[in-house]
């Protein structure tokens, strides 16, 4: 049996009595009850993953997957490819978004490099992971073979149980790499059934023309690979990236090992929607950090079932959204475990009538 298939095994859906122990838990703190909306959602939910009635939050850590896409030789970006790259060394260097948000919510940032056109040495917050040096252009034929899809697929699982085994306690999902919302919007296209046209926007900012060419592009690469709704890894293989198929994979790995994961934008939601496809059970363990700016994102969280914390118009990736919406995940840990409890704080309760 292969990793993939192991994890797939091993992945069981949450018992629906620790949601209801972690609510009497939350309706027991000096509240009315209910008073906090959303954090005792996340406190429930995050409870309920865990198990456990008092989780820790210790360590936080974003797994921000990197990989180059041959498709941006169709013209569908405005930057060349070789930014993936070039952004990985200001990831490492502190110097990204990600990084300053990272900082104030003390989470650890660490670059999975599954498929960057760019032979890195061993640098410290770089995870070598690399399947290919990119994929290959979907327009022309599938982007990956389908044992690549699963390789990329598997390191990401790798990836997070590397870091669940130094201690993290709550995983994030980030991206880089030129062209991903090209792959992302092909990927909703497959699942949704919806037209290009209306799962696909600007991604870094392109022109009215620019765009046109993307739906295009997508539309041929549908046309010239027919993927299979049914089969996950045939669309991630066929249309998805490298790092989509390392997002699918920390996923199945974090739900594996019952940690909770957050998934950041687009990108991340892509992946997670693969990951929900191939075991829908995975979606208990995942949190869907904002609505992108990207107008595909808020019918691929409905296919999800997942109900986005934030409206920022984000459209960056890295883990942006994701790092934001940690914050409010510590916030609901907080005060499930640190929060008074009517009879420990001397308050009286609701009058019974």
């Amino acid at each position: 049996m292969g990793k993939l298939e192991e994890v797939l095994k091993g992945i069981r859906p949450i018992d629906q009595d620790l949601y209801r122990k972690a609510q009497e838990r939350l309706d027991s703190l000096t509240k009315p009850k209910g008073s906090l909306g959303r954090l005792e959602e996340l406190a429930r939910r995050y409870a309920a993953i865990t198990r456990s009635l008092r989780p820790k939050l210790a360590k936080k850590h974003i797994l921000l997957f990197a990989a180059d896409h041959g498709v941006v030789e169709e013209g569908v970006s405005l930057y060349p490819r070789e930014v993936t790259a070039q952004m990985v060394f200001n990831f490492l260097r502190g110097g990204a978004a990600i990084n300053v948000l990272a900082r104030q919510a003390g989470a650890q940032v660490e670059v999975v490099d599954v498929g960057v056109a760019f032979d890195f040495p061993e640098l410290p917050g770089l995870r070598r992971a690399k399947v290919a040096a990119g994929t290959q252009n979907m327009a022309k034929g599938p982007a990956m073979s389908r044992q690549s899809a699963i390789a990329a697929l598997e390191e990401g699982i790798d990836a997070a149980e590397a870091a669940i085994g130094k201690g993290a306690d709550l995983l994030a999902t980030g991206d880089m790499g030129i062209g991903n919302t090209t792959a992302s919007s092909a990927i909703l296209a497959v699942f949704s059934g919806l037209p290009a046209s209306e799962v696909t926007g600007r991604g870094t900012g392109i022109t009215d023309a620019i765009w046109a060419k993307k739906v295009q592009v997508i539309e041929q690469a549908l046309r010239v690979n027919s993927p299979n709704p049914k089969d996950p890894v045939d669309v991630l293989s066929k249309i998805g990236g490298l790092e989509i198929a390392g997002i699918v994979g920390a996923a199945l790995g974090a739900a594996f090992h019952r940690i909770p994961l957050i998934l950041d934008g687009f990108i991340s939601g892509a992946g997670g929607l693969i990951a929900t496809r191939l075991h829908p059970p995975v979606g208990e363990y995942l949190f869907a950090s904002h609505l992108s700016f990207e107008p595909g994102h808020k019918e691929l969280l409905k296919l999800m079932n997942q109900r986005p914390l934030l409206n920022l118009d984000l459209r960056l990736g890295e883990g942006t959204g994701a790092i934001l919406a940690m914050n409010l995940i510590e916030a609901a840990v907080r005060i499930l475990t640190e929060m008074a409890t009517f009879e420990e704080a001397g308050v009286s309760q609701e009058i019974s009538r």
